[in-house]
């Protein structure tokens, strides 16, 4: 049985996949936080939620759980543009 239930966490996601891809992401980012602490580095975000899990994993899934991290905007494709060929540039020459 896992705490926080996996119903409540797709609840805060579109899809499995995208719970699965947030939290790993969310477990690795916590994992080299606590393997930098000796290093004085400091540029890596905490944990966001007071936990006794033991695994980044799974204070991964209760950060979700808590609203503390959500998933982004899907990115969409941008149409491609074309741009004007400027002066004395020939696109169809080769460069040697």
């Amino acid at each position: 049985m896992m705490n926080p239930p996996v119903e409540d966490l797709l609840d805060r996601v579109e899809s499995k996949f995208g719970l699965v891809t947030l939290a790993a992401r969310r477990a690795r980012d916590i994992n080299s936080y606590f393997n930098q602490l000796g290093g004085g580095l400091g540029h890596m975000i905490p944990p966001q939620v007071s936990s006794t899990a033991r695994k980044p994993l799974s204070v991964a899934f209760e950060e979700i759980a808590a609203d503390k991290i959500v998933q982004g905007e899907p990115v969409e494709e941008q149409p491609e543009v074309d741009l004007p060929v400027g002066e004395g540039f020939d696109a169809d020459a080769d460069s040697n």
